[in-house]
């Protein structure tokens, strides 16, 4: 089976999936926003062969699902929204890519009722991340893993299993490295935020040699 196919198998789970108080994507505006991946924020970021593999939380929530917006749809997420400038403005600074060079995913890939900063337990994101977001890793055996936020790098963390090489905010999982990033939202200082993703890059330069 090739990896279009491992990965549609996965997107077709998705669909005929929901979490018990969770919606679909399909269940919004006749089911505009559905689309053949995990999460539509790969239709603008679907590299098979990418050596770098973004994580995000989640992609959406009830009260941001109402209306159409046809750039969102085709691109898979709103350009004009900060985490999503902040993201791709950080891969072309620090490791010289763009989006589309890369996979990107959210671990999470279920509606949440309420607003975006609404909470999803634990005991869902760990089943999300093990129905959905490692199978997805293993498929794309990327050099690197980008987690976003804490608790995304801390639910990757709880479900992968024989961790190697582990360090403060990194493991190797199989021949890939996961690494914490916070979140592009997070305040955090730049200087704070430019050692952590130059020393991101250096790992990275040094495997893909």
């Amino acid at each position: 089976m090739t990896e279009e196919k491992e990965l549609l198998r996965l997107a077709k789970l998705r669909q005929k999936t929901t979490y018990e108080g969770y919606k679909s994507i399909a269940d919004y505006e006749d089911g505009y926003y559905e689309c053949d991946y995990v999460s539509p924020y790969s239709k603008s970021a679907h590299n098979i062969n990418a050596d770098v593999f973004i994580v995000l939380q989640d992609w959406s929530s009830d009260e941001n699902m109402s209306g159409i917006c046809q750039e969102t749809n085709r691109l898979g997420y709103t350009p004009s929204v900060g985490t999503n400038i902040k993201l791709i403005g950080y891969l072309e600074k620090f490791l010289g890519i763009a989006l589309k060079d890369t996979y990107t995913t959210n671990l999470f890939p279920f509606i949440k009722m309420g607003g975006m900063s609404a909470n999803i337990p634990i005991k869902y994101m760990r089943r999300a991340a093990n129905e959905f977001t490692l199978p997805m890793i293993q498929i794309i055996s990327p050099k690197i893993v980008i987690a976003l936020g804490r608790k995304t790098y801390n639910v990757i963390w709880d479900c992968c299993k024989d961790k190697t090489d582990v360090m403060s905010g990194s493991f190797k999982y199989g021949a890939t490295k996961v690494f914490h990033q916070p979140h592009p939202a997070a305040r955090i200082s730049n200087i704070e935020k430019e050692k952590r993703w130059a020393e991101m890059k250096q790992y990275l330069d040094n495997v893909q040699q």
